[in-house]
């Protein structure tokens, strides 16, 4: 039986066993970078104030009953800026960028989104660009769920946490124990990331770049040592980024039943199917507007490196997509508003939101010839719930809404329409790169302050899947529960 009581706890429970790990980390990292020559002392300080906060958390946190809906979202919006906030160090104190900058970069690493305001790659050492890209493969999978994986006082007590947490409207549990349910999503990334690393080993990358770059390849994450990132690359070295972006978009627990032998799982899953027509039709479109570009191979190679970067939000370029003509880049911008999978590293709406919006569209044209028949919606055999209807209906509202007013603003601080109308999606569907003045061989380094604080709380809201953070914004979420009035 779980206790009940310590309430308040369990949130610094978390984050001081988050810390505590993030302060190890940090402390191999200046160990690496002392030894290379490289900038050490952001990381020393990183592993200090990490390990302080881990202490203080490990003293006044409780994870052994189950924790409240409250807490469990306030431990999500805690972690998932405090991580940041601290990953800023690095890059303020070795690698030389302002506080702003540092916090966007920090951001943008740990919600996988790729969007860099890192103007000359020349002042990183290669220390801080691994751990710029270690930030994305935690952030891929999920910090709440690795931790939920590897630390077993957390199993328990962070089941309302891991589905606060859950990316998608259709996350589920893939065995009885919670711990299990991540330790078989962890199982498939750290998979993944070996079988794309010894890939990006095999087609020509060193050690180094195949590590870095498989690391940000599962984790949907785009950022790259390369100022140009896979363009100066050999074919067979976006071949596999390819096949590695693909993976990376599919539902994670899809794959891990896929593992366990029933591969039937495939051939039912209706998100799978309209992912992969998705990225077959956009590929054929994107071949054909390129022939006159690019020769035959080069066409088919360009189209579903960029569809499958943009649809499954990772951000790699292997060319300069803003140059392109209006036509191609269209067809990338209506993919920002789709993204991949649920339950994969992908960011965005999710495939699974919009086939349920379609099918409910359709249920209401229906309704308003037959307005008594009950019509229920069903996807992949299940029919879906009212509530989850209401939930996928808010998301997508304020995703919307959000986009909306964050495009808004850029515009009136002067960034250009298509600048802001890009960047404002590429941050929020944690993307990266945009077209016009902030494409894919571009940076964000040089908009204003505000524009930056903008995006880099559209990164912040899109990690949390939007509903997730707007909930702080209501009434309700600042009143004090009645059992802890009670005590």
């Amino acid at each position: 039986m779980l206790a009940r009581t310590g309430r308040g706890r369990f949130l610094a429970k978390v984050l001081g066993t988050a810390m505590s790990v993030f302060a190890a980390i940090a402390a191999i990292f200046a160990l690496i970078a002392a030894i290379n020559g490289h900038g050490w002392r952001g990381f020393a300080t990183l592993a200090g104030v990490s390990a302080a906060i881990g202490a203080a958390g490990a003293n006044l946190g409780r994870g052994s009953y189950e924790p409240s809906r409250r807490e469990a979202l306030m431990s999500v919006l805690v972690l998932w800026f405090t991580v940041p906030l601290v990953g800023t160090l690095p890059f303020v104190m070795d690698g030389g960028m302002s506080f702003v900058d540092a916090l966007f970069e920090s951001m943008s690493g740990f919600t996988a989104t790729g969007a860099t305001a890192l103007a000359d790659f020349a002042q990183f050492d290669r220390t801080l660009f691994a751990w710029r890209s270690l930030t994305q493969w935690f952030g891929g999978v999920g910090i709440i769920v690795l931790f939920i994986a590897v630390f077993p006082q957390l199993a328990i007590a962070g089941r309302s946490l891991f589905f606060a947490e859950a990316p998608g409207p259709t996350e589920e549990r893939l065995t009885p124990r919670l711990q299990n349910t991540a330790s078989a999503v962890l199982v498939v990334y750290l998979g993944l990331t070996v079988v794309i690393a010894v890939a990006y080993f095999l087609a020509g990358l060193d050690v180094y770049n195949a590590v870095l770059h498989a690391w940000t390849t599962v984790a949907a994450g785009g950022f790259s040592p390369e100022a140009r990132s896979f363009e100066g690359f050999a074919p067979a070295v976006q071949w596999v980024a390819v096949g590695g972006m693909l993976m990376a978009g599919v539902n994670f627990a899809l794959q891990y039943r896929v593992l366990g032998g029933r591969f039937r799982v495939l051939f039912r899953d209706p998100e799978l199917r309209v992912y992969l027509l998705i990225v077959a039709g956009a590929t054929a479109v994107l071949t054909w507007l390129l022939a006159g570009t690019y020769g035959a191979e080069s066409s088919l190679r360009e189209s579903a490196f960029h569809v499958l970067s943009i649809l499954t939000t990772t951000g790699f370029a292997a060319a300069d997509f803003a140059a392109w003509n209006s036509d191609a880049q269209t067809v990338l911008i209506a993919l920002m508003f789709v993204g991949g999978s649920a339950g994969s590293a992908a960011g965005g709406i999710k495939i699974i939101r919009l086939l349920i919006v379609a099918k409910n569209t359709s249920r209401e044209v229906r309704k308003a010839l037959h307005p008594r028949a009950v019509l229920p919606i069903r996807v992949g055999g299940r029919t879906i719930p009212e509530e989850v209807l209401r939930s996928v209906a808010a998301f997508v509202t304020l995703y919307v809404a959000l986009f909306g007013f964050s495009t808004f603003t850029l515009a009136l601080t002067g960034v250009d329409f298509d600048s802001a109308f890009s960047a404002s999606i590429a941050t929020l569907g944690n993307i990266g790169p945009g077209v016009s003045a902030l494409g894919p061989m571009d940076h964000y380094g040089d908009l204003a302050v505000l524009d930056k604080l903008i995006l880099t709380f559209n990164m912040y809201a899109g990690r949390l899947e939007v509903v997730t953070l707007f909930v702080i914004f209501t009434g309700d979420w600042w009143k004090i529960p009645r059992e802890w009035r009670r005590r």
